[in-house]
């Protein structure tokens, strides 16, 4: 069974960082891009980062200068490096791959991480 866990969320004042991970494991045989979601009270599920297997990013315009997505492929774990946070950045995030199986393939999620900026 293909997991994906979740780390490094909590509670920050404005302007610190935070660094989030997400470990995918399981039966695996390739994972293709992997990124961040993140879901605030009231508001729809976005992307905030996102990474494919080939390295390139992409970034929701809030985020972009602040947040860096990295991914470390021989650990199957992508990473979300937050400087300089807002409070408008307190929301669930939460973890995406697109895992290939031996026998299928689909996208996975994390189950999510709060991350809570105070002013």
């Amino acid at each position: 069974q293909v997991q994906l866990v979740e780390s490094g969320g909590g509670l920050v004042q404005a302007g610190g960082s935070l660094r989030l991970s997400c470990a995918a494991s399981g039966s695996i045989f390739s994972i293709g891009a992997m990124g961040w979601y993140r879901q605030a009270p009231g508001k729809q599920r976005e992307l905030v980062a996102g990474i494919t297997s080939g390295g390139r990013t992409k970034y929701a315009d809030s985020v972009k200068g602040r947040f860096t997505i990295s991914r470390d492929h021989a650990k199957n774990t992508v990473y979300l490096q937050m400087n300089s946070l807002k409070p408008e950045d307190t929301a669930v995030y939460y973890c995406n791959a697109d895992i290939r199986e031996l026998v299928r393939r689909g996208d996975y999620w994390g189950q999510g991480t709060q991350v809570t900026v105070s002013s």
